[in-house]
């Protein structure tokens, strides 16, 4: 072939003759060499599988022929020749008839589901992937006999080749897919078998790339595939969308959004694996009668994946080799054993357990001894097993995935005369073989309870003892001898004994008890220091209570001790807090009764109303309404010598004694400099001296004021304090916010001064963070609701300042301090 030469993208059908162009096909260049040789790999691997097609259809009417021979009683080539009569006067094909013929003889389950596939409406019939395989199968028919026909082909087909390769589980799954899955629209399958320590193993697959069957040979325990889902249902499952449940498979890179169908393989109760079967496009819901053909397939593929011969129902008796092994395991257990087989019905079903071998320590649940249960049948010995996640359920589910079950303090219920008897038990299951191994442990709840309470015993420090008055036997336990130091030989001690172990100052009390007890019979109790022979004291509660016989005579005293020494010492302990936290109390009540006593003495709540030149002057004071948040708020107003009228507002750091000593000193302070004649900012930059210097860890904030009764002209500064509201004419305001660093902050700091002209009138408010602070908003919002507040309020100083405290939004609990300045 030269290099001119073309060839066509596509396989030339019967009708194409050699070298004709087809309709819309394009030319391509000559294939390379490898690529010659690739065409030829898969031109044989489709002839290979067309084979292996082609022999399971012989096989199959080899099958049928043999029946025909029997029925006959003919030759081989008879029973041909009436073969091919039949298929040319019925109209079917050879391999459709072979199929017929061997459903009327077998009467078995894939007959069953063909008869069933008839039965169905159309809806089933039509919407079968099979039904369109009727033309292949050589039928000539669409209807319900044809789809009939195409059923029986499909699964007799691939019964014909599970039979053929039953020893190859790979030879399996490449048949099911070509003989019954392909004709589904399904693109591969695998087979999945089910090991015993509860992972998954690739035994076969078809349609799957290589590296992804090599990917996926074994899934371990406890991770959730598709497969495994079907397993653990022990049912089909349908998947839509593999995608859309989030499972990972087998594949699911390969056919993104791909349907999925796993169904459980086995046989007579057990589940050996998994059958998984592939859709390259979502998966609707399937009619009754796929899913009846997907099962048929199932248990063919059973076949396969289980070497051990199937149990048969008539011979339930006969011993296999490993129900003997198993016989032999559970006698040299220590614990009650019992190894049961599967009982299956007429048509190979699960339908109870026998009862082979209970083991010599075999303990019945209601007392029956090991001859009346040996040999029954399970349900039968204990039918009440058989209720809701009963006994019965958990056995077969451990004989159908052989996965082991343990549960602890499980209940078993069985009848006696009818009456429900329940035991607890530890129980074991777990597959060997073909028999299932059952191990319960009985609790004895008296040696439980006896535990319980040795525990609690221990665990509560606590003895007991008993002594007879008659025969002077007295009894301890182990913890007893433990809380008296003795060893466990010693002769226990008497109660007429224990005030030579007590500590003489406990005499008294000791006595009492016991006259208590041994004369007026009473039950008592008594604290006690108990002084050891190791030297150790202990302290012990000790309770006894007197046991009176028919004569009403006392002959028996029980009791208890128990070791209450870390509870003393924790009381001890407790009661010295205790003393500490009245006694630290105290010394705050005092301290706070200080403070306050302090404060009142120079701050009034309402001192009387200040008139000076020009002006007049009204204070109100609102202390904290919580006796330990006693603050440092203070104001001064006072005239000097020069005539002016020094105006000041601040507010101490923190609360308690050293706020209130701190407001002291800075207030004198203020006073005894405003004397000089300075201006207000000098004046608070002396004081911010005095902060910084003379008064230890204080901070405070200040606004102070010069008025000028002559020229109504205030001059005031601020040290990190709120400025003063100016009210005229029905309108407020706040003074412009200027600079000031709060005292005490920096040794040495300027603070700017400010003039304002008042007018007869006004209104001056100067106020401590007590008036307006909240929680939820910021200091300008607070401020704004105060000027606001001021705007609304007139008439006489007094009233106006009262109006003012009680429209306070202030959530913190801090004191207030108001001065109001009314211009004359």
């Amino acid at each position: 072939m030269t290099g001119d030469t073309h060839r066509y993208d596509a396989v030339r059908g019967p009708g194409t003759p050699d070298g004709e162009r087809p309709a819309g096909l394009v030319p391509q260049q000559s294939p390379t060499p490898l690529g010659r040789l690739v065409a030829t790999v898969e031109r044989l691997r489709r002839e290979v599988l067309e084979a292996q097609a082609a022999a399971d259809g012989r096989a199959l009417v080899e099958l049928a022929k043999g029946i025909l021979i029997g029925q006959l009683n003919c030759t081989p080539a008879a029973a041909a020749r009436q073969l091919d009569v039949l298929s040319r006067e019925s109209g079917m094909s050879p391999l459709a008839l072979a199929a017929d013929i061997v459903n009327q003889a077998s009467r078995d389950h894939v007959s069953a589901i063909a008869a069933e596939f008839v039965e169905r409406t159309g809806t089933d019939g039509g919407t079968d992937a099979g039904a369109d395989a009727g033309t292949a199968a050589g039928t000539g028919s669409s209807g319900p006999a044809a789809r009939h026909s195409t059923v029986s082909v499909r699964l007799r087909t691939a019964e014909s080749g599970v039979l053929a390769v039953t020893a190859d589980t790979q030879a399996v799954a490449e048949s099911l897919l070509t003989n019954a899955l392909s004709p589904l629209g399904a693109v591969a399958v695998a087979v999945w078998t089910a090991e015993p320590d509860g992972s998954l193993a690739l035994a076969g697959h078809a349609g799957f790339p290589p590296r992804e069957a090599v990917r996926w040979r074994h899934v371990p325990p406890g991770v959730s595939t598709a497969a495994r889902l079907a397993l653990a249902e022990r049912r089909l499952v349908t998947l839509t969308d593999l995608d859309r449940e989030g499972l990972p498979s087998i594949g699911r890179a390969e056919w993104p959004g791909g349907g999925r169908m796993t169904v459980p393989t086995g046989t007579g109760g057990r589940i050996q694996g998994v059958l998984e079967i592939c859709w390259p496009r979502p998966l609707e819901p399937q009619a009754p009668s796929v899913e009846r053909q997907v099962e048929a397939l199932a248990e063919l593929c059973a076949r396969t994946m289980d070497a051990a011969p199937p149990l048969d129902p008539a011979a339930t008796d006969a011993l296999l080799p490993d129900v003997a092994e198993l016989i032999d395991l559970a006698e040299g257990l220590h614990d009650p054993a019992v190894v049961l087989t599967p009982v299956l019905d007429p048509e190979g079903r699960l339908a109870d357990f026998r009862i082979r071998h209970t083991g010599s320590r075999f303990v019945d649940p209601v007392g029956r001894p090991r001859g009346d249960v040996n040999g029954a049948l399970l349900l039968e010995a204990y039918p009440l097993a058989a209720g809701e996640s009963g006994l019965f359920d958990i056995i077969e589910r451990v004989h159908a995935t052989g996965e082991p079950f343990r549960a602890e303090r499980m209940s078993l219920t069985a009848l006696v005369d009818q009456i429900p008897l329940t035991s607890v038990a530890d129980i074991s299951v777990s597959r060997h073989g073909s028999a299932v191994l059952l191990i319960w442990r009985i609790q004895d709840e008296t040696a439980r309870l006896a535990s319980l309470l040795q525990h609690a015993q221990r665990l509560g420090r606590i003895g007991g003892f008993e002594e007879n008055l008659l025969t002077g036997e007295t009894t301890w336990n182990a913890q007893l001898y433990a809380l008296h130091g003795l060893p466990p030989t010693a002769p226990p001690v008497r109660l007429r004994e224990l005030p030579g172990y007590a500590h003489p100052d406990d005499s008294a009390a000791l006595g009492r008890f016991l006259r208590a007890v041994l004369r007026h019979r009473r039950p008592a109790s008594v604290n006690l220091r108990l002084r050891r022979s190791d030297g150790i004291t202990r302290h012990i509660r000790v309770i006894a209570e007197p046991v009176l016989d028919a004569d009403q005579r006392l002959h028996v005293v029980r009791g208890a001790y128990q070791d209450i020494s870390a509870q003393h010492w924790t009381e001890v302990a407790l009661a010295a807090t205790r003393d500490q936290l009245a006694h630290s109390e105290a010394e705050s009540a005092e301290r706070n009764r200080l403070a306050l006593q302090l404060q009142h003495a120079i701050m009034p709540d309402t001192p009387p109303a200040i008139e000076a030149p020009g002006l007049r002057v009204a204070v109100r004071y609102r202390p904290a309404e919580i006796e330990a948040l006693v603050g440092g708020d203070w104001y001064d107003t006072v005239v000097l010598p020069s005539g002016l009228i020094m105006l000041s507002v601040g507010d101490v750091a923190g609360h308690g004694i050293e706020a209130a000593t701190g407001m002291v000193v800075l207030r004198n302070a203020l006073r005894g400099l405003a004397v000089t004649g300075a201006g207000p900012g000098q004046l608070l930059s002396w004081l911010n001296t005095v902060t910084h210097h003379l008064a230890k860890h204080v901070t405070a904030t200040a606004v102070c004021g010069l008025f000028d009764p002559r020229t109504r002209v205030m001059r005031w500064a601020r040290a990190g304090h709120l400025p003063p509201v100016l009210v005229r004419a029905g309108e407020a305001e706040a003074f412009p916010l200027i600079e000031g660093l709060l005292l005490g902050a920096l040794p040495d700091v300027a603070y700017v001064e400010r003039e304002v002209q008042l007018e007869p009138g006004d209104t001056l408010l100067m106020f401590t963070d007590g008036l307006v602070e909240r929680r939820d908003s910021s200091v300008q919002e607070s401020l704004g609701h105060l000027v606001r507040a001021a705007a609304t309020t007139d008439g006489d100083l007094d009233g106006q300042l009262d109006r003012l405290l009680a429209a306070s939004r202030s959530d913190t609990d801090d004191d207030t301090c108001v001065i109001g300045i009314r211009v004359g």
